[in-house]
């Protein structure tokens, strides 16, 4: 997540220079054709560039609005884990009862750890690449990692576990396919044991069973958004239109422009270039800011934070079992936040 007021000029262009690159030279190749080899058949009408324009721009916004709609909901459903974890410690510190007040914080301390065990590995889970994503398949996107650095690549599962698990349950986990969705089954086995030995009441433990099957319907909601892509025949079409608008932009400029020959003279035509270099970009970025939004967990600049999320959560929570040595707050780097 970006938290400048903006995207700075230093960064935006040279993130899509090549599609400044790629307009330059679809605008040249027909306006020299046209202006040194008189090719005046490449003058076409601007009737039908601009009807293309208009489809293109209409599946570009259509683009845009459902690929943001997924990153706000990524957002909200991380927003719903941070209230679900703070209500989580609470029932734990006061649903968990002993005589034994040294077991009864040891209990405390072991669930809470192993529900942070639970928020790292959900999001190692979603910060796995898939094949449609675009953070290290496209040159761009992998030239703006040198500006940041993502947790998650930085590190291991295993080695992150260590303060939260013990060494056998954490092999356990690690052994596992889904790690996340093991660590919550394991805290349901404890507080079935718990409950069984009267540590826990049996209206309490309903009360956190169900707040244990609250965090497994925001973890698949999660999973839901990471595993399901934007739909291809949707990203597909608005690719092909993109391009072919881009394509044909130079040659509606020049219909345009050699209409103005007689009264500006020949060189008018070469205002061609530039105004399709601008026009083309527009299109063209819209495009790739639609593709850098749709996967919200993939490690992009445009993430939702969710390490940051998890560090925040796993403050709170030390601070309610009453715990000094907090972790830092995670910091941006060149104001990306991950």
């Amino acid at each position: 997540m970006n938290i400048s007021s903006h995207y700075k000029l230093l960064h935006f262009i040279p993130w899509t220079r090549t599609k400044i690159y790629k307009m330059l030279l679809l605008s040249i190749i027909p306006t020299a054709l046209f202006y040194f080899l008189d090719v005046k058949w490449l003058a076409i009408p601007w009737v039908p560039v601009a009807l293309l324009g208009t489809a293109t721009a209409f599946i570009s916004g259509f683009k845009n609005t459902q690929t943001y709609n997924r990153s706000w909901e990524a957002r909200q459903i991380y927003g719903a884990i941070i209230n679900s974890s703070r209500a989580f410690g609470i029932m734990v510190k006061d649903f968990i009862r002993s005589e034994d007040k040294a077991l009864e914080n040891q209990l405390h301390q072991e669930i809470i750890y192993r529900h942070f065990a639970w928020l790292t590995a959900l999001r190692f889970q979603l910060r796995e690449t898939k094949s449609w994503e675009n953070i290290k398949t496209k040159s761009y996107n992998r030239e703006y990692l040198n500006y940041y650095k993502v947790p998650e690549w930085e590190s291991s599962l295993d080695e992150e576990l260590k303060p939260f698990l013990n060494e056998e349950e954490r092999q356990y986990i690690l052994a596992t396919k889904n790690r996340a969705t093991q660590i919550i089954a394991q805290q349901s086995s404890i507080f079935k044991k718990l409950n069984e030995t009267g540590v826990i009441s049996d209206y309490n433990y309903v009360s956190m069973e169900a707040q244990l099957k609250d965090l497994y319907d925001q973890q698949g909601k999660c999973e839901r958004i990471k595993n399901f892509p934007y739909p291809r025949q949707f990203s597909s079409i608005n690719i092909y239109f993109t391009n072919l608008f881009c394509i044909l932009l130079p040659f509606g400029f020049i219909g345009e422009f050699s209409k103005l020959i007689e009264k500006f003279g020949e060189n008018i035509v070469w205002l061609t270039i530039p105004f399709s270099i601008i026009l083309g970009w527009v299109f063209l970025v819209l495009e790739q800011i639609g593709e850098s939004t749709e996967n919200p967990f993939e490690g992009s600049a445009n993430d939702i934070p969710i390490t940051q999320i998890s560090r925040n959560i796993e403050v709170d929570l030390k601070e309610m079992l009453g715990e000094k040595d907090l972790p830092p707050a995670i910091q941006p780097q060149n104001n990306i936040i991950l």
